[in-house]
This record gives C-alpha cells, structure tokens and sequence, in this order.
C-alpha cells in the first residue's frame, strides 16, 4: 500500500477582530503559528504552506521547512487564500490539500492524516472530521458546530442549533438521558486543489449566511462532504483572549 500523499496548508492573516496579530501570540515562548507548522510537519505531509499577508508571521517560520505564499489581505476567508496559493504554486487538479487552521496549535498529527485519508478513500469533493457529543452543553452550545451524516458518511447538514432534535427524549429531559447520533464538528478540511478553487468561486450561498458556516456553500451548491469519525481527540483552537491563555497553560503542562 503506497505512502498517502498530501500537501497541509495554512492560512494565517495578521488581521484578527478578537486577537489581532493572532499567529504571532506567543505560546511556551513560540508564536502560535510556528506550532501550527511543527503539528502539520509531524502529520507526514509531502509540503506544508504557509498562507499569509504579513512578513513578520512569514518570518516566524523561518526556521522551518515550509513554503510562505504571500496572499493578498484582502480575503475574506482562508478558502479564498489557499485558492489563490493553489494557483501561484501550482498545484495539480488532483493534489490533496489539508486545510488546517493556524490557530490550532494543538492539531494532533493523527487527526490531519485522517482527513486526507477520509478525502483519499471517498467520491467526495471535500472531507471534514466529526467526533460524537457526549453531553448536553456541547450539544446545545452554538459555538459548537454539528454535522448530521447520511448512511454513507456524507454530510446531510451542519447547525449550530442541536440537530439532531430528539424530540421524545428532550421533550421530557434535555439535561439526564444520553445522547444518541449527535456529532460535533471538527473545523479542518481536506479538498483536492480543483474543488478548491471551484469552490473559492463559488458565491455566498443563503444557509451559509444564515448560520455563519462557509462549508454550507458546498452542500448549497450540490456538492459532497465526507465526514471521517477523527482518531484522536482534537483541543479546542484560538479564538479570544481565554483561549489563549488556556492554551499557554496546556503547552505549560506539556513534558
């Protein structure tokens, strides 16, 4: 069985409306995105690239084995800033490009091969991963993203409300009977780089903006999903200012 084969890129912007100057924030004395870049290192990618509009999160990473592609600032999302590495690079229609968030400093190398290999296995034009909710906060919590699947893995549908809605059970109890069937959304993605530049051209569709969640372009238009159930489990990403410092004392922690 051949080695998969697959290229991790990251998209890190300067701009940030709750962190500014997120992938530079220091995390055990690193900036977060030079952790970002060890994580996508570790996973076994054949390229790992970094996608940036500042030459200082460039100059972060250095002293790594990884590509800078400088990207316009102007972007609206890290789907339209690897869409455009994809063309400055190169890419082929059918490489196999990971989208890992540079501010998931603790994305587990298992878990970035698992969607590759999620994407690798299927017909589909895109993989995500999902892990099962097991408990009722979570499942209720609207920063927590769900994924219904189909019978064949697909995704039928991503909510920030509780889908799905177990009417019997939460008719009686929301908070005591166990949860049955609810998955929560892990925010990485793979693609191969054709779908991903289709996918940059497509417009904003209505349940995209209804729920904040620019994967819902893909199913909107009639494209598939696979959603892989991940190895391991994945910590939470950097959004505010409690999450950084969550995460500073986990690489605290870390032997």
């Amino acid at each position: 069985m051949s080695k998969l084969e697959f290229i991790v890129a990251i998209p890190a912007r300067f701009g940030s409306a709750r962190l500014p100057g997120k992938p530079l924030l220091l995390i055990a004395g690193e900036p977060m995105v030079a952790h970002v870049a060890r994580r996508a290192l570790a996973a076994g990618a054949s390229q790992v690239i970094v996608a940036t509009d500042d030459l200082r999160i460039a100059e972060a990473v250095a002293a790594y084995p990884v590509t800078v592609c400088m990207t316009d600032a102007a972007h609206a999302s890290g789907t339209d800033r690897l869409a455009e590495c994809a063309g400055q690079l190169g890419w082929s229609d059918d490489q196999i490009v990971v989208n890992l968030q540079g501010d998931e400093p603790f994305a587990p190398p298992e878990g970035i091969r698992a969607v590759a290999q999620t994407l690798a296995d299927s017909e589909a034009e895109m993989a995500t991963l999902a892990t099962a909710i097991e408990d009722c906060e979570t499942l209720f919590d609207p920063n927590a993203v769900k994924v219904l699947q189909d019978a064949h893995g697909l995704a039928l549908y991503f909510s920030r409300a509780p889908v799905p809605w177990q009417r019997d059970r939460f008719g009686r109890d929301r908070l005591s009977a166990p949860l049955a069937g609810a998955l929560r959304h892990i925010g990485i993605y793979a693609y191969r780089a054709g779908f991903l530049r289709r996918f940059a051209a497509l417009p904003p569709g209505r349940l995209e903006q209804f729920e904040a969640l620019e994967q819902l372009r893909v199913l909107e238009a009639g494209y598939r999903i696979a959603v892989g159930m991940t190895p391991v489990p994945f910590p939470p990403g950097v959004d505010t200012e409690q999450d950084l410092q969550r995460a500073q004392r986990q690489a605290a922690a870390e032997p």
